[in-house]
């Protein structure tokens, strides 16, 4: 049965475990100075430790998830996140640069086996009619990770050293493990006779278009947000902090309304993503329009990773969430690696200037993927509010 009430003390423990896994991905990119003393190693290589976490989160996401979606949930989780807590140790003690690039890696297996299963745990844990407002909850984590953590991690580090974050980061992780098997309630793997293949996962209703709307929404939000500093010399700082707390507006905003307005809210974030590129494209200059532009642009993407989730879950059903949502991780990390290179490309071509645009062409292709997928991925009605039987239950509990 569901719990009658909100069950805010188990997706706040998921929140966290989010908020871990970034922490973890992003820290070293703060740290680059200290580690490179440290590990005898030029800053360059440093920062190398966080392509390999989010390579090795892309590569692993699928066959791992794969692996042990037959095993009972809560124990794959209380593991995975057991292997945080031993990983960030073996960084914070490692003096040897080969052993503290194997401990990244392997973290990086951690945080895309995590990923595949957050969204589809909270959307378990509530009635469908919540399932919204309980993936926003939880994806909050990374939020707070952007906003807060990783900059208290570098600020600890200034203060203590680096290897003192990482310490921190492994016991909050043990921690995290008792606060789950406390909280957070059993589900049972999917029976192997219930357990659709991969590919029809791939090929459900809806799918391919959710996926091709995260794709799309990424490569063109990386594109501008990586190179935000050429765009705008002297203001970077400003910009990031403008954004930063717009996207927690955008979160909290998509969590009240998106278990009802999930088609028009998405395309509405969507559509203040291009608006908030016009803007940027013809006005940049005038730092009242850049910074309009940013707040913009961060309530409308602060929003989207939950309306996407959302959405995918709502296409695959809970029980198939993990493997879908695993696929969506790969594809997640496809686009910040194309939307980096477009950038890249665009920066030393025509110049920074014209980074808006490419974004505005991408989030174009995207509203166009949302108009035309109405009757599979993005209806105007959520499945249970049509009264079409949705499947939370049918899931097997422990």
């Amino acid at each position: 049965m569901l719990p009658d009430t909100f069950p805010w003390w188990g997706l706040l423990a998921l929140t966290t475990a989010a908020f871990t896994d970034v922490v973890t991905d992003l820290l070293p990119a703060g740290l680059l100075p200290q580690m490179s003393t440290d590990l005898h190693v030029p800053e360059a290589r440093v920062g190398l430790l966080v392509s390999a976490f989010a390579i090795a989160s892309a590569l692993a996401a699928i066959p791992v998830t794969a692996l042990l979606r037959g095993l009972p949930r809560r124990p794959v989780l209380i593991g995975v996140l057991a292997g945080f807590a031993l990983l960030n140790a073996v960084t914070a003690v490692s003096g040897w640069y080969p052993l503290t690039f194997a401990a990244r890696l392997l973290a990086g297996v951690m945080g895309g086996t995590l990923w595949s299963m957050l969204a589809g745990y909270a959307a378990r844990m509530v009635p469908a009619r919540q399932r919204g407002r309980a993936i926003a909850v939880v994806l909050a984590g990374i939020t707070v990770a952007l906003s807060a953590g990783i900059p208290a991690g570098t600020a600890l580090a200034g203060a203590i050293g680096w290897r003192a974050s990482f310490g921190l980061l492994a016991g909050l992780a043990l921690l995290l493990t008792a606060w789950i098997r406390w909280q957070v309630p059993a589900f049972a793997g999917e029976p192997a006779g219930r357990r659709a293949p991969l590919r029809r996962v791939a090929r459900q209703p809806g799918i391919r278009a959710v996926l091709a709307v995260t794709a799309l929404l990424l490569t063109g939000h990386q594109a501008m947000y990586t190179y935000v500093a050429p765009f705008a010399p002297g203001r970077t700082s400003v910009v990031l902090l403008v954004f930063g707390g717009a996207t927690v507006a955008g979160i909290w905003i998509t969590g009240v309304v998106a278990d009802r307005y999930l088609r028009p809210v998405l395309l509405a974030a969507l559509g203040l993503i291009a608006v908030a590129m016009l803007v940027l494209g013809l006005a940049a200059r005038a730092p009242a329009a850049l910074l309009a532009a940013a707040a913009l642009w961060g309530v409308a993407f602060g929003g989207a990773p939950t309306l996407l989730q959302t959405a995918l879950v709502d296409a695959s059903g809970p029980a198939s969430a993990d493997v879908a949502t695993a696929l969506q991780t790969t594809v997640y990390n496809v686009g910040i690696a194309a939307g980096s290179l477009a950038g890249g490309l665009v920066l030393g071509g025509p110049g920074a200037a014209d980074l808006p645009w490419v974004t505005l062409v991408f989030t174009v292709a995207a509203l166009g993927t949302v108009g035309a997928a109405r009757r599979t991925a993005f209806p105007p009605e959520r499945r249970e509010e049509r009264g079409i039987p949705g499947r939370v239950a049918l899931l097997p509990r422990a």
